[in-house]
């Protein structure tokens, strides 16, 4: 097909699904412990078991729960999952990239809504830039999800993390909803935010929401001026750590009936933020500058035709931009400036079909075309054309779930300039399974095994002088197998779980990515083979004392070697041969403790991570020391009439640590932050 007949169709279906006459599954709430969403509809209660029945594993932190980890952006909340390391360059305007169980940033997908985000340029997703205003829920999956029904993307990672945002509710004499906050804390932040919910009718409804933030990120931090003890060091100030970000959402939903469903979602985000540099002796003067604008429309239709078969399609227009400016470049323009944009468009088709009550299939297409374009000298500008098709199976009985899916991949790339990647196809197949071999005990035996890969980015690819068109796609087998285990013993001891899953990553031709002389310029590397083994440890308790004080404890812990055995060269004087790779610890937790009382509720949270390597060669000069992180807050809720008013302060990094996630870029220090919510 040729490219310009492909593009029509593409803007065909695409403007037929808007135009489609449908709805979307107004979220009804019963209670407090019950939620819908599109494109699956999740029951969840008040204690997660979701995520012990799982065969592959989940982890999920709902509205309630995200409060007590004091997180102001999604990378806030996912440093708390087990198996997740988030790269953070410190201050809120930062880059903040996720990879699970040490496969790349790459390789996890970032869904909004139940649809994905996409970034061909770097190939991840900076999850600094959400808030989690608008969060509903948080939830993360190894290999991938239960849910059979879902577009093909969701099956073409090895994780996703998929971020649900809030659905309007409304009780019967209240038609509209209104709620504002405002943050505001140490290095001068600022952040207000309001949210608008209106009922038109039975049928329709619809919600608006924005909010801003400011700070200016100068914040202290101790300089050594070398690393032997004794040797002398100075307090410093960040610079040219300034940040601004503004978010907009518009959402319109409607409910014909309770078996068809539509929405409508309007995204708007733009930022600018300073980008400092390592904080390398003499070299604190930085005055690049990044600036970044991006913008999508989806829309998400499902419909149930009869109890066997059921349709849902979704589709998406997204456009970004960014600008990177450097004004000290030694050039003969005295500045180096340059502009991306990238497009995309989006359209995916589900169908599912129950043939049995326990039995169920379902089949899933999506095709893609993304363009990237920037004011570079002889740039490539290349258009990447992406068909998925995927084809699943599961089976449910009181003791045995089973699911299993085949992926087929048809990748087919071009540039007006130069050579390109070339084509790709591939077939990658994914099974799971949880045997339950106690009839009274929620105890679980779960595994899955999963092979998939990725292909390079746009900027792995065709990046001027870092680019190479010869990188091969990177391949990720996965194995996990875990016990899962729950219950309810007393009414002092309502809840307590626990999950432990042992995995191994068998990495190929793996695409490690390192920033050089700033965040804006990186440079490409395969490491070849990667080993990645290791353990993963979960466990929450819910207590009640007294009938009105419950208390609640969670945590996690991880233990991985993840090693580069990608044989030696003898020609390479430094040798990476059984090295752990860069930035991975091989321990990590994270813990969490709430006391929830009529009059306040207390809450703590800690962060650990173990030594790490900033390279690949594990030596001393490239060792990054092991830190914690603590944090605590208070809140009440006062209620006047229709009026719910919340306040919160919380201190942050408790212990004052200037640690470092990424070496020479140091983490705020003790900050303080206050909050008030008021919704009517």
């Amino acid at each position: 097909m040729k490219k310009r007949t492909f593009n029509k169709v593409i803007f065909a279906a695409f403007s037929c699904q808007f135009l489609s006459i449908s709805l979307f599954a107004q979220q009804q709430k019963v209670d407090t412990t019950h939620t819908y969403s599109i494109p699956e509809i999740t029951v969840s209660d008040l204690y997660q078991t979701r995520e012990v029945r799982s065969t592959a594993p989940l982890q999920v932190f709902s509205k309630d729960a995200l409060k007590n980890l004091h997180a102001l952006q999604v990378s806030d909340a996912v440093k708390h999952f087990a198996g997740v390391t988030v790269k953070d360059y410190g201050g809120i305007g930062g880059l903040k990239t996720v990879s699970i169980r040490s496969l790349g940033a790459q390789h996890t997908a970032v869904g909004y809504d139940g649809i994905t985000l996409t970034d061909c340029q770097t190939g991840q997703i900076d999850i600094g830039r959400f808030s989690l205003d608008n969060v509903d829920r948080l939830s993360l999956n190894n290999g991938q999800s239960d849910n059979i029904f879902q577009p093909a993307r969701f099956f073409a990672a090895a994780g996703i993390l998929n971020i649900q945002t809030l659905t309007p509710l409304f009780t019967k004499d209240k038609k509209t909803n209104v709620a504002g906050a405002f943050k505001t804390g140490s290095w001068g932040l600022v952040n207000p935010s309001l949210l608008l919910e209106q009922q038109f009718n039975k049928t329709w409804s619809m919600s608006v929401s924005g909010e801003w933030m400011s700070s200016d990120g100068h914040y202290p931090y101790t300089l050594r001026y070398g690393s032997a003890e004794g040797d002398l060091s100075s307090r410093e100030k960040r610079k040219n750590t300034d940040v601004q970000t503004f978010r907009a959402e518009a959402g319109l939903y409607g409910n014909f009936s309770d078996k068809e469903q539509w929405r409508l979602k309007a995204y708007y985000f733009q930022s600018s933020r300073g980008l400092p540099k390592a904080t390398t002796f003499y070299n604190d003067h930085s005055t690049q500058h990044l600036w970044d604008k991006n913008t999508f429309i989806q829309s998400q239709y499902k419909k149930e035709f009869s109890q066997q078969w059921v349709f849902q399609t979704s589709a998406k227009w997204n456009w970004s931009y960014q600008r990177y400016l450097d004004p000290d470049t030694k050039n003969s323009l005295k500045k180096t400036e340059n502009s991306y944009y990238q497009q995309e468009y989006y359209l995916s088709a589900s169908v599912l079909y129950r043939l049995l009550s326990n039995l169920s299939f379902s089949l899933s297409t999506d095709g893609s075309i993304n363009t990237m374009n920037a004011d570079l000298n002889n740039f490539v500008h290349p258009t990447r054309y992406s068909w998925l098709t995927a084809f699943a199976g599961k089976y449910v009985n009181d003791w045995l779930t089973i699911s299993a899916s085949a992926l087929a991949t048809v990748i087919n790339e071009d540039v007006k300039k130069g050579g390109s990647a070339g084509n790709h196809r591939k077939l990658t197949p994914y099974v799971s399974a949880a045997f339950k071999p106690f009839h009274h005990e929620e105890f679980r035996v779960r595994f899955f095994y999963k092979d998939i890969f990725r292909l390079a980015s746009f900027n792995d690819l065709y990046y001027e002088e870092v680019g190479n068109t010869q990188l091969k796609p990177e391949k990720a087998k996965q194995y996990n197998i875990g016990l899962t285990y729950s219950k309810n013993v007393c009414p002092f001891l309502p809840y307590l779980s626990a999950t432990v899953d042992a995995y191994y990553n068998k990495v190929t031709d793996k695409i490690i990515a390192y920033p050089t002389k700033n965040l804006a310029v990186w440079s490409m590397k395969n490491l070849g083979e990667v080993d990645i083994k290791g353990i993963d440890a979960t466990g929450s308790l819910s207590l009640q004392p007294w009938e009105k004080i419950r208390i609640n404890l969670s945590g996690n812990y991880t233990y991985q070697r993840a090693l580069d055995v990608t044989p030696p060269d003898p020609s390479t004087y430094e040798s990476t041969y059984k090295h752990q790779i860069a930035y991975t610890p091989r321990v990590s937790a994270s813990g969490q403790a709430g006391v929830e009382t009529p009059w306040i509720n207390l809450s703590y949270s800690f962060l650990f991570s173990g030594k790490r390597y900033a390279l690949g060669q594990n030596i001393a000069e490239n060792r990054l020391d092991s830190y914690s992180d603590h944090s605590i807050s208070a809140s009440r809720d006062f209620q006047i009439r229709k009026i719910t008013t919340s306040l919160s302060v919380e201190v942050l990094n408790l212990m004052d640590k200037n640690y470092e996630i990424v070496k020479y870029f140091p983490m705020p220090g003790r900050s303080v932050r206050a909050t008030i919510k008021i919704r009517y």
